[in-house]
């Protein structure tokens, strides 16, 4: 019995190790070069980008390479009578699941391991790689074009000529929420802030007016501070682990109840002193605002952290499904089970599990719940599939 479940074991390890590594090496060049072109990265970056890149395609490669495993090793066996057998000799057909069972518990520990720990590292680590690379990029641009114009940051940057980190005769253009401001300068030195995706700009010899008045000051020296990427912004929960976003939502918690302390304070002193006026909708539509963004930030966070668990514990069932499908049809075909499990997984379970993302995020239905629909569904099938297999 050992003897032959160590055989499935190592026949199911071992193809499963070739399909994953070759479809998530496909998908990593794709992701790979999909940024590039988005980013304008070079040849440099791209090699960087590589080993962080790959975690972040195995959650979604897992799965489906298990699924055709599961589908190819024991439909082969199915195929070759050994079920018959092993029946026959009193076996019970358990015996020969439990390893791929096994193995689909191990690779789910493993995929929650990849989207709590492995990601939000790699997804830093690839912010970090495009943060260096920006303030390059920002070098080139200005020395081929003299000129950058971000108008949805309301920078406008002109140069006539760049010398290593130095601008000379730059003149800087904000036009953006309080500041308007140009700058007029002999030159200026570029520091990058990779952290905080910024760059600091030391001007020489400036002079600072402002649009619509009369008033110039000219100063020696003077830094500012500009966004060195459009995309700035807070971090992603996907960039989160379950220990952040768990600290992430007591916070948005707590800011929720100082605002709403805050607001019950002004709507008691109003009534106390008859200044009816502040109680009025429009004075509160501030307060409204902020409590709906902080909860839909909370309903995101929730919704991300069910969702791993989810994700995490299909790989589990995809074999349960693919396993029991595999050895009832008793063919070797196993690209036909394949696309037979594959297909209703594809048409099915991730249509339910976005469904109920957007939902969950909505605030519709709840996310503890809500993010094992889909595997309730494949689960049931599975569990269906297992017992014809068991009886016949």
């Amino acid at each position: 019995m050992r003897l032959l479940q160590r055989y499935i074991f190592f026949e199911l390890l071992r193809l499963f190790a070739y399909l994953v590594f070759g479809l998530t090496v496909l998908l990593v060049f794709i992701g790979v070069f999909k940024e590039a072109s988005e980013r304008g990265l070079g040849p440099t970056q791209v090699f960087q980008l590589l080993p962080y890149v790959a975690p972040s395609m195995l959650p979604f490669t897992i799965p489906a390479t298990l699924l055709l495993t599961v589908c190819v090793v024991y439909g082969r066996v199915a195929g070759d009578q050994e079920v018959v057998a092993t029946k026959a000799a009193g076996i019970h057909v358990m015996s020969l699941l439990n390893p791929a069972l096994l193995l689909g518990a191990i690779l789910s520990v493993g995929s929650f391991s990849l989207t709590n720990h492995v990601i939000p590292w790699a997804s830093r680590n690839i912010e970090s790689v495009i943060a260096q690379a920006s303030g390059q990029i920002f070098l080139d641009v200005l020395e081929a074009q003299h000129q950058i114009n971000e108008p949805e940051l309301g920078l406008s940057i002109t140069v006539t000529g760049v010398d290593g980190r130095r601008l000379l005769n730059p003149t800087f253009k904000k036009a953006i929420d309080d500041e308007h401001y140009i700058v007029q300068a002999q030159e200026a030195s570029l520091d990058f802030d990779t952290r905080n995706q910024e760059v600091l700009v030391v001007f020489t010899k400036a002079k600072i007016t402002k649009p619509g008045s009369n008033d110039e000051s000219w100063i020696t020296s003077d830094a500012r501070r500009f966004p060195l990427s459009r995309k700035k912004g807070k971090i992603q929960p996907r960039s989160m682990t379950i220990k952040e976003i768990k600290a992430s939502i007591a916070d948005l918690d707590q800011q929720a109840e100082e605002l709403e302390s805050e607001r019950d304070w002004i709507a008691a002193t109003s009534l106390v002193l008859g200044d009816f006026e502040r109680l009025s909708y429009e004075n509160f539509a501030d307060y409204r605002k902020q409590a709906k963004k902080r909860l839909k930030q909370r309903r995101k966070l929730k919704t991300e952290m069910h969702s791993r668990f989810a994700m995490a514990g299909s790989c589990f069932l995809f074999v349960l499904l693919g396993a029991a499908y595999a050895m009832l049809q008793a063919k070797q075909q196993f690209l036909t089970n394949f696309i037979v499990c594959f297909l209703p997984i594809l048409l099915v379970y991730y249509p339910v599990t976005f469904l109920m993302m957007n939902l969950s995020g909505s605030g519709s239905v709840e996310p503890w719940w809500a993010m094992w629909v889909a595997n309730v569904l494949i689960g049931a099938a599975g569990l269906l599939y297992l017992r014809r297999v068991v009886r016949h």
